[in-house]
């Protein structure tokens, strides 16, 4: 049998062995030269002014909840679609969620969501509304970003699957991570996202103010005042130790070289899956992709109709698996965990429970062969009887 597909993986070669390697060799572990070097590579590559690097992704949207300066009581709007961390940093500050439906074709926030979800705030002050670019398709920034002005916040995009995707908005060319819309944008750099160092995240902004404490806030909350002795420090307010060592910052910058070839297999990929799934609609569909959007896609989400299928999802997820193609989930509605009904109660979000009833992430990574695409189809056509 063929070896097992799974549904992301890290592409690392034997040059990101020689770069972590040179690292382990050199006198800096951590806090050294190599976490400025990646943070100026990553904010040339998105076009942002400034790029802080820290432990992982949640560390980012936690960092970036801080250095707003958000408070208890205070008010976040997040999608339900979406890894838990895009609502638990709000509540890692004290703020409280409201969560926005997506459009059930693509997984988005979108403008009508968002104002549905600003209509739930109430009388609470509005801190900031955190789109998540699903899959790496890429939200409607300009049209959110308005209304979250109008509401008195700021975005912050959560862009962990984006990393390498663009946005086109008339003759404008913008770059996932540019923050032209948003306060900040973080990234994630798991294993399975686009570049990877194991565990790894980003935060750029193109404010100097909110980056300087992004930095601060990073390392305990220290500074080191100027002209004061070498061995001085002072903590003006606790902050953590989220950093990332120069071990894994020369793994992210080796890495990093290599953005544009993971992003056009990504894409070739992408686009192989689409025109071989094409027979089995509209048993199955690939999730849709907005005008504007030109991504790098992080997932290749399929949308099957199971009752149609006559199968449930667990029966199509075993039977693939049996065939060596691993697939996975993505999300279970974050409104639905037990932590936010018993916080909020039951919500009615159409939308992100539409999407949860229909979606399966399939094997996508730039180590994947033309031919894997046509076996997870294959698999497909024979489980589904498309």
């Amino acid at each position: 049998m063929a070896a097992m597909l799974p549904y992301g993986r890290q592409s690392i070669d034997e040059d990101d062995i020689a770069a972590v390697a040179e690292a382990l060799r050199s006198d800096f572990l951590t806090t050294g030269p190599r976490v400025e070097a990646f943070e100026a590579a990553f904010a040339q590559t998105v076009g942002a002014r400034h790029a802080v690097a820290c432990a992982n992704g949640t560390a980012a949207l936690h960092l970036a909840m801080l250095a707003l300066d958000v408070q208890p009581g205070e008010v976040v709007i997040a999608p339900s679609i979406t890894f838990l961390a895009t609502a638990n940093c709000a509540r890692f500050v004290g703020a409280e969620v409201v969560f926005a439906d997506v459009d059930p074709l693509t997984g988005l926030m979108t403008p009508e969501t968002l104002s549905q979800a600003l209509s739930r705030v109430g009388d609470r002050r509005l801190r900031a509304v955190l789109p998540v670019h699903m899959r790496g398709d890429t939200a409607e920034l300009p049209a959110l970003e308005a209304l979250a002005a109008s509401a008195g916040a700021v975005l912050v995009e959560d862009a962990p699957h984006a990393l390498g995707s663009a946005l086109r908005f008339g003759n404008s060319v913008e770059r996932v991570g540019d923050c032209a819309h948003s306060a900040m944008a973080t990234f994630s750099f798991h294993p399975v996202k686009t570049i990877a160092t194991g565990e790894g995240g980003m935060v750029t902004t193109n404010d100097p103010a909110l980056a300087e404490r992004l930095r601060r806030l990073r390392s305990h909350g220290m500074i080191r005042p100027e002209g004061g002795d070498p061995w001085w420090y002072e903590m003006p307010e606790v902050g953590f130790n989220y950093r990332l060592p120069d071990i894994l910052c020369a793994l992210g910058l080796s890495q990093l070289a290599k953005l544009d070839r993971f992003a056009a297999r990504r894409r070739a990929l992408a686009a192989r899956y689409h025109e071989r799934l094409a027979p089995l609609a509209p048993l199955l569909r690939p999730a849709a992709r907005p005008d504007w959007s030109d991504p790098v896609l992080h997932l290749m989400v399929a949308l099957i109709d199971f009752p149609a299928a006559g199968k449930t999802r667990r029966e199509v997820v075993e039977a693939l698996k049996a065939r060596g193609v691993g697939t996975q989930i993505h999300y279970i509605p974050v409104h639905t965990q037990p932590y936010y009904r018993e916080r909020y109660g039951a919500l009615d979000l159409p939308g992100a429970n539409a999407w949860y009833e229909r979606c399966l992430s399939l094997p996508l990574y730039p180590g994947m062969a033309d031919e894997d695409v046509n076996r997870v189809v294959e698999a497909l056509i024979e489980v589904l009887g498309g």
